[in-house]
């Protein structure tokens, strides 16, 4: 039960109704608590909150029976025992940027002069200074001296504040292993910025297909919605990673079922190192030619020698599916194979043996 307040107090409680510009909070008491509609709506003048949300607030005083409440203190109308309490309190107010002056702006506060430096107008993207001049924003007063001559306000203080507020609901929505939907904000060489709720995830390159990618823009396109898995969540430094690889199937679950030791292929180079080149064989399947099998010298620059997307058939000489590895050596290509057999079927002996090139020569 809230009793004795004394203006200023912060509370939290749950909002019981909503009735045209007043916002009813439960007080636990004959006396509910109000608080100006007006507080709780968006830009485009959009109710943000409705009945059951629980909200925090400062208690302003009582009027005609009504315990009155505040988010922040409008810009006019506050007297000087209500601008020290929102001093003492941190509690948030309202001021008009009249004009820049040296060092920051000038700002009026229920008809007071205050200062906010540069340094503490706005949060980490900054706008010119020309940008805040003649707006109404929420300020926090840092510095409240000599009966209110002299004030000091933040701007910033308020935004870290609601920030912060922001990133502690998402760390309880986000979490390691969750699946969710963003969109693509922006692209980068090492990744994607996907947008989450107002958040950047990044998707890092290696996380977005099974394949190795070197072209983002073949994958994604910025606008485009995506749903990726969090693979890693760093609320402290702001840094969460998620993944479109993680959605897909692993291949490797019925690598045994696809491929076989001694069986050939022809696949393309995707990779090459100072000790081999990987061949792709599928979709998320390379396989490794070590250099000892290419018939070259060991100290050869193979990206010399070699081209990403090359033509290359091997034969899978072992298969390691726990480790992911399968190890294989050149061979001729499966097309040459066919045209030899082919040379081979068309130039039998009557008598059907099998062709012997030097009986061949003797017949001539």
């Amino acid at each position: 039960m809230f009793e004795k307040l004394t203006p200023g107090q912060e509370i939290e409680s749950t909002i019981v109704a909503i009735n045209g510009d007043t916002v009813f909070i439960d007080m636990n008491a004959k006396s509910e608590g109000v608080v100006n509609s007006a507080e709780f709506t968006d830009q485009d003048g959009n109710l943000t909150v409705k009945e059951g949300d629980k909200i925090k607030a400062f208690f302003l005083g009582e009027k005609n029976g009504e315990m009155r409440f505040t988010t922040k203190i409008a810009g006019h109308g506050a007297d000087d025992s209500l601008l020290e309490n929102a001093f003492k309190n941190h509690i948030p107010v309202e001021g008009h940027v009249e004009k820049e002056i040296k060092g920051g702006f000038e700002v009026s506060i229920s008809g007071k002069r205050a200062f906010c430096p540069f340094s503490q107008m706005g949060f980490r993207q900054k706008e010119e200074a020309s940008y805040y001049i003649g707006r109404t924003l929420t300020f926090i007063i840092q510095e409240y001296k000599e009966n209110g001559k002299n004030i000091l306000v933040s701007n910033r203080a308020v935004l870290e504040q609601e920030h912060q507020v922001q990133l502690n609901a998402l760390g309880q929505q986000i979490a390691a292993g969750s699946i969710v939907t963003g969109t693509v904000k922006s692209l980068q060489s090492f990744g994607a910025f996907v947008d989450i709720s107002g958040f950047q995830a990044l998707l890092p390159i290696s996380e977005v297909a099974l394949d190795r990618v070197t072209d983002l823009s073949k994958y994604l396109q910025v606008g485009q919605e995506v749903t990726v898995k969090v693979i890693n969540t760093d609320w402290a430094h702001e840094k969460v990673s998620v993944s479109l690889k993680a959605l897909i199937a692993d291949p490797w679950q019925s690598v045994e079922n696809n491929f076989t030791k001694g069986q050939k292929i022809d696949g393309k180079i995707s990779r090459i190192t100072d000790f081999g080149v990987f061949i792709n064989l599928d979709k998320g399947i390379d396989g490794l030619v070590h250099i000892s099998a290419l018939g070259v010298d060991r100290n050869t620059n193979l990206k010399k020698k070699f081209s990403i997307g090359q033509e290359m058939s091997v034969v899978i000489k072992e298969i390691d599916v726990a480790n992911k590895r399968i190890s294989l050596v050149p061979s001729t290509s499966t097309e040459q194979d066919e045209n030899a057999n082919e040379y081979f079927a068309s130039h039998n002996d009557d008598d059907g043996d099998t062709y012997n090139p030097f009986a061949a020569l003797l017949k001539k």
